[in-house]
């Protein structure tokens, strides 16, 4: 998960960058910049948890944060910065971590 987080962060990255640079979309793509590269950074965080609940709240968080993301790729999508394939691939990638953190985060849970 730390290397598809990192990718994903990376693209979004560049995400915002072209939002910037093409579009001249600053807000839009500030907030997904924040919410897109937050994702990786609670797992890395996570990495040095205290303790099963702390690993736990973190990856909630990234989970919250990749939701969020979502949010603002179909915003994006939905008013016209975006294509449909642009958009069908990032939101791809980013359910695929969506998925990956609910499944780690209800595996915890269970062992607890």
């Amino acid at each position: 998960m730390h290397d598809k987080s990192i990718d994903f962060a990376i693209r979004i990255v560049k995400l915002s960058q072209y939002l910037c640079a093409e579009h001249k979309e600053f807000i839009l793509s500030k907030q997904l910049l924040r919410s897109g590269t937050s994702i990786g950074a609670m797992i890395r965080e996570s990495e040095y948890a205290e303790s099963n609940a702390d690993f736990i709240h973190k990856f909630s968080i990234a989970q919250k944060e990749c939701n969020e993301t979502l949010y603002w790729i179909e915003l994006l999508y939905k008013t016209n910065f975006l294509t449909l394939p642009e958009y069908n691939s990032i939101s791809e990638q980013a359910t695929e971590l969506l998925k990956m953190l609910t499944t780690t985060i209800k595996t915890c849970k269970s062992k607890k």
